[in-house]
């Protein structure tokens, strides 16, 4: 049995083994793999709008997403997520299940479109997930993401209205 709920302090240690983990990979975030724990709850939790956390029946987190203004000002109407399941935790279908509930989240929030600046073309499972809810690929950004070991790679932009 999974609950996603909102985060809570206690959450922290535990997300921030998640987090760093796929931070220090390196293939699939834009985001410095030597990131200090600092700054990554600076980046996950301090800066978005929201933040929840799908937790296991003893309440241990499993995984995580944020959810923010994908733009400040004209653009604040156009949600961004970010999702992340902890390794142990993968294949039992928990990022379709908090991208659903973010997708109701953000409606509640008051955003009309949702949208993903960086997936990482090398991330097959995560675009044929998007996809499934929704999601286009809006545009195709050549190389723009520096994988460890498969070199600079495209990312794709997704979209889908609310």
């Amino acid at each position: 049995m999974i609950t996603i709920r909102a985060y809570e302090p206690d959450d922290w240690p535990a997300l921030w083994t998640i987090l760093e983990a796929v931070f220090r990979a390196g293939e699939t975030y834009a985001v410095p793999s030597g990131i200090t724990e600092q700054d990554g709850h600076r980046l996950w939790i301090e800066l978005p709008r929201a933040v929840c956390v799908a937790v296991d029946e003893t309440g241990t987190p499993l995984a995580t997403y944020y959810l923010k203004a994908n733009q400040a000002g004209p653009g604040d109407h156009v949600a961004n997520c970010g999702y992340i399941v902890s390794r142990t935790a993968r294949g039992q279908g928990l990022a379709g299940q908090m991208c659903k509930h973010s997708l109701v989240l953000a409606r509640d929030l008051g955003f009309t479109a949702m949208q993903y600046n960086l997936v990482v073309s090398t991330n097959d499972v995560a675009i044929r997930l998007w996809q499934t809810h929704g999601f286009a690929i809006a545009g195709t950004l050549p190389g723009a993401f520096r994988h460890p070991t498969l070199g600079r790679v495209d990312a794709h932009v997704m979209y889908r209205l609310l």
